[in-house]
């Protein structure tokens, strides 16, 4: 049983992989791709393109082979192991959850004592990775250890878990430039607070798909929050998103493809709010799974400016 929005090209991959194993292993082997999210990718994409960013403007330019590989890495183990710790978190509220309830915590195929393991080895992982950088950056690296495992228990007691997330998923942000030059520059933490802007944006989209379960369930999010002022807020959000980014270019001085690289992302931007005037789940989804073109398209800007200075 796969849950209802696993990515179907993903799935056929992983499936193609699986064939490989002993028959015996497959069905645990599938639940815990399934538990980490392998079966889709879009959440680690969402990770990496912010990450990216860093790395290049950090570098002024290619970023080094070794930071590069490292945080690569880095951002598909704490996705995965943000992934575990979450359906840990939700084990109660997934069941009834029509999206998530085909999970393999919420039903039954991986106990929730296999997450925490699993979450562990994943951490441990992405530390093995950072002890190849720099002091400052493993000391940051503990800060968002603790965003990632704060961050799934935080719809119990907040509106705003989406804040949290984008903290926990920007972390990687001042971790890179620390890796890179050994500090953490203004246009850091201004990066930093962009890409939370941007994960309030496509989180809310994404719960609200979930709205209606999570409102019976007890569960909150900005999209209850919002509740029918959702599109215009997310209107006024991706506004700020986009001024944000576009003083990150000016503070970076960059060029005419950056500019041109944040038109289009204000594009991507329109069509998402057109996609979810309506509210309708479906669509919601897929203005979520679109914020993987506007982090493309912010990267690309990035790369070809500082390529023609």
């Amino acid at each position: 049983m796969r849950p209802a929005d696993s990515s179907t090209r993903a799935t056929r991959v992983l499936d193609l992989l699986l064939r490989r194993l002993p028959p015996h292993w497959r069905g645990k082997a599938a639940d815990y791709l399934v538990l980490t999210r392998m079966d889709r990718p879009i959440g680690a994409l969402l990770l990496l393109w912010p990450t990216w960013w860093a790395l290049w403007l950090a570098a002024g330019d290619f970023p080094p082979w070794g930071p590069l590989v490292i945080f690569t890495l880095g951002v598909f183990a704490m996705r995965a192991a943000g992934c575990a710790i979450n359906d840990y978190a939700d084990r109660e509220l997934d069941p009834q959850v029509a999206r998530t309830a085909g999970r393999p915590i919420a039903s039954g195929r991986v106990s929730p004592r296999e997450a925490l393991v699993v979450f562990g080895v994943l951490l441990v992982f992405a530390f093995v990775l950072v002890l190849f950088t720099n002091a400052l950056t493993i000391k940051l690296s503990f800060a968002g250890a603790a965003l990632a495992a704060i961050y799934p228990f935080t719809k119990r007691w907040t509106y705003l878990p989406q804040v949290v997330l984008g903290a926990a998923f920007g972390w990687s942000i001042p971790m890179a430039f620390a890796a890179v030059s050994n500090t953490v520059p203004p246009l850091g933490w201004l990066l930093f607070l962009g890409n939370i802007l941007w994960s309030v944006i496509y989180d809310t989209e994404y719960a609200m798909v979930d709205r209606d379960d999570d409102f019976r369930a007890g569960a909150k999010s900005t999209a209850i929050l919002f509740g029918d002022a959702d599109v215009p807020i997310l209107g006024m959000l991706i506004g700020t998103f986009l001024l944000a980014m576009l003083f990150v270019g000016q503070r970076a001085q960059l060029g005419w493809p950056y500019w041109l690289g944040l038109l289009g992302a204000a594009a991507l931007f329109g069509y998402q709010l057109w996609l979810i005037r309506g509210r309708a789940r479906a669509a919601c989804l897929a203005a979520f799974r679109h914020n993987n073109w506007v982090g493309l398209a912010l990267w690309a800007g990035i790369v070809l400016a500082l390529a023609v200075r």
